[in-house]
């Protein structure tokens, strides 16, 4: 199995954090999304843990709600003292309802809207991470309309070579996201924060991209960020005291991914921090890390109905499930890869070769191709492992699917935590 909180019971079920997965389908019916509330808890802990004990707690790590955001995992993760980060207004309202401590809340976006700013203003959000000149200027005048000075931190491009896809590769200098080291925009935009009078500049945000699998792309970034910081010091006199560095640590999604343990990665990053401000004499910032998918990813399966099997003798096998690209876009955006199996014969051999194929109209409505499968067969469960991040999050209601349950199981026992639509909820809107 992937992760250790996965287990194959005594009639050959699989089973996620002592429950039985057949069961919670047959009684939440499918596509079900299910998560494991201890392993969160734990990978919260772990990351908590390496922070404490190699940097002397002089950091916060902020769960990334762009892989799952709903008020009970922010609740989650808020108990385990962790902030959060969000990404929208949407994002925030839902941290901020959850009851999620504005201090301990960072802003992100790219392209934020005036109401999001203002929304951030107003509740006092922690840390507002800017990403363009425009939106410094336009955020300090929302701040000065409120009478308030907020806490700003700039995202930079730090060039690295994250080793990803594509299409998760955001510290390179082509990248619609924040301000690039090369041309000297970094530095323009550190003397413009430092002007404006409702903006405090307290540090800087780098994130380097997404389903990274190993410790020196971030380590790199940390040094690139703290000559940064000290260029800074020298050429302006303004000693920042912050560094963000993001989040982006991979999880293991099938056999083949070989991930460095978060906690590796941590004291890597850690390690080349210290090294760094050693050797500039540079005061040790405070640290952020934004981990989402190492958070939840791995916590999570999500569960389908079999209905139909089609073979194409010489060509293929389809299993053709009551899912799809509507609740886990991952394999059409990225062809990203899983492991599934089914869950009441999770005891069996995977000895056919299948492409999961979903309900959407689209040829591309695809989970996996040439996946190792056991024989399936119609009313058969069928488990798709790790999508507990950018699975529920990017889900849609593409041909007017409603969007699937979300449940959370402890200790042998499951709570619904996101209902699933309704067709009433799709049309809501409508007028």
């Amino acid at each position: 199995m992937l992760t250790p909180n996965l287990t194959v019971n005594a009639s050959g079920h699989l089973c996620i954090g002592g429950v039985d997965t057949t069961m919670l389908a047959k009684t939440h019916g499918t596509p079900l999304y299910v998560l494991d509330e201890n392993m969160i808890r734990e990978n919260c802990r772990g990351f908590e843990r390496v922070i404490s004990e190699e940097y002397g707690g002089k950091g916060l790590i902020c769960y990334a709600s762009k892989a799952l955001s709903c008020k009970e995992l922010y609740r989650v993760v808020d108990s385990e003292g962790l902030g959060c980060d969000v990404v929208s207004g949407g994002e925030l309202y839902t941290a901020l309802q959850a009851g999620m401590p504005a201090e301990k809340i960072v802003m992100h976006g790219n392209s934020k809207s005036n109401s999001e700013l203002q929304m951030a203003v107003s509740h006092d959000v922690g840390r507002i991470v800017c990403d363009n000149l425009p939106e410094l200027k336009r955020l300090d005048q929302i701040a000065g309309a409120a009478g308030k000075t907020v806490n700003v931190m700039l995202r930079i491009k730090p060039g690295i070579d994250a080793h990803t896809h594509d299409f998760v590769k955001t510290g390179q200098i082509d990248s619609k996201f924040g301000f690039a080291l090369e041309t000297g925009e970094a530095m323009q935009a550190v003397k413009a924060a430092s002007l404006y009078p409702n903006l405090r500049l307290v540090g800087l945000h780098c994130h380097i991209g997404s389903q990274i699998l190993d410790t020196e792309p971030f380590a790199e970034a940390a040094r690139v960020m703290l000559r940064l910081m000290n260029q800074v010091r020298a050429e302006l006199g303004i000693t920042l005291t912050e560094l963000n560095l993001g989040g982006g640590p991979g999880i293991r999604y099938t056999e083949h991914d070989d991930p460095k343990p978060f906690g590796e990665i941590v004291r890597a990053i850690l390690a080349a921090l210290k090294g760094i401000c050693t050797e500039l004499d540079f005061p040790e910032p405070f640290v952020l890390f934004e981990p989402g998918r190492s958070i939840v990813g791995g916590a999570g399966l999500t569960l389908y109905t079999v209905m139909a099997k089609k073979v194409i003798p010489n060509i293929r096998t389809y299993v053709l499930v009551d899912g799809g690209m509507c609740d886990n876009p991952r394999y059409a955006l990225y062809h990203s890869e899983y492991e599934a199996l089914i869950a009441n014969k999770a005891g069996q051999p995977r000895d056919e070769r299948v492409t999961i194929g979903g309900k959407c109209c689209e040829s591309g409505d695809l989970i996996g191709e040439d996946m190792p499968l056991q024989a399936a067969e119609e009313d058969d469960i069928l488990a798709v492992l790790a999508t507990g991040a950018y699975n529920y999050s990017m889900a849609s209601n593409y041909n007017r699917n409603p969007r699937a349950e979300i449940v959370m199981v402890r200790d042998g026992e499951a709570r619904t935590i996101v209902k699933r639509e309704t067709y009433a909820d799709i049309i809501q809107n409508d007028l």
